[in-house]
């Protein structure tokens, strides 16, 4: 009999081992096709138009519930004297460059999430916990991430943080593109409260006009480049710049996009992954087979 019972027992962990297994490869949004939408909206950036006000800094922590500072605290500039990455207090930052066109104006940058068009974080979370949405934005799901952290090797741009800080419910931290304002009609935080406008918000393919028309009409304030449009397969979020982008810590990159690179390491890493409600099951079956161990045996 307790031989029959333990033959039972493996057949029915085999069989729930091996259904679970099989989920996250029916799933996997590497294997999909990312269906963008032709209008999907996007945020153009003239940094030649940026006075380095971090306002939107301000705004974007007001609206994420990151911070309790006034405006007025915002206007120290000491923070330039170092160059600043997005992290799991700020999901957007703004750094100062010498302008070699105008040692007086310097150059400010707004750092973020690209919202990639074929996002690595995507295809490189193995739980489903980021959707690239139709519209543009990219949205992490705090309910199915597991903390693995693949998205902040993967991200070209080296944009996603986490919450090292926090010993229980750490999250992965980057712009959402404000998804629950422009859901309702609403600005991005940040483009809302820009006073110069040098940052615009529209529909991507009308920015890249707006983008083409700019740098066709002054030449000489623009180098001839959109940063975004054609990198890793294109970004929602586009540049423009009177100097190499690679003078203001743009990473090069190709227009490969790249979960080309990342669906490769995946699939030959987790080809065999178990998941953990396989991982339970196999624990289970060891616990129940050691559950009469230690126990005195009944004299019959």
């Amino acid at each position: 009999m307790a031989t029959q019972n333990r033959r039972d027992f493996f057949k029915t962990a085999a069989f729930i081992g091996a259904s679970a297994a099989t989920l996250p490869a029916a799933s996997t949004k590497a294997e999909e096709k990312y269906k963008l939408s032709e209008d999907r909206m996007g945020v153009l950036v003239d940094t030649t138009v940026c006075i380095g006000c971090r306002n939107c800094e301000w705004a974007c922590k007001v609206a994420h519930d990151l911070t309790t500072q006034s405006l007025e605290s915002y206007l120290d500039r000491s923070v330039f004297e170092q160059k600043r990455r997005p992290d799991e207090h700020a999901l957007t930052v703004v750094n100062q460059f010498d302008n070699p066109k105008n040692a007086f104006v310097p150059t400010d940058v707004k750092v973020q999430c690209m919202h990639c068009d074929e996002p690595a974080c995507v295809s490189s979370c193995i739980v489903d916990a980021y959707t690239k949405h139709p519209e543009g934005p990219v949205t992490w799901d705090s309910d199915k991430c597991i903390g693995c952290r693949y998205c902040m090797v993967a991200c070209p741009f080296q944009v996603p943080a986490f919450e090292y800080s926090k010993a229980l419910q750490p999250n992965i931290m980057k712009c959402d593109f404000c998804f629950d304002r422009t859901s309702e009609g609403k600005l991005p935080a940040c483009v809302e409260i820009c006073p110069v406008e040098a940052i615009t918000y529209g529909k991507r393919k009308d920015l890249i006009e707006i983008a083409r028309d700019r740098i066709k009409r002054h030449p000489d304030k623009y180098i001839d480049h959109i940063l975004g449009e054609h990198e890793v397969g294109g970004t929602s979020w586009l540049y423009l710049s009177g100097q190499d982008f690679t003078k203001l810590d743009f990473p090069i990159l190709g227009e490969a996009p790249a979960p080309g690179v990342t669906e490769s390491i995946q699939h030959g890493i987790f080809a065999y992954f178990v998941p953990p409600i396989a991982l339970y099951a196999l624990l289970g079956g060891v616990m129940w087979l050691n559950k009469d161990k230690g126990k005195p045996k009944e004299d019959h």
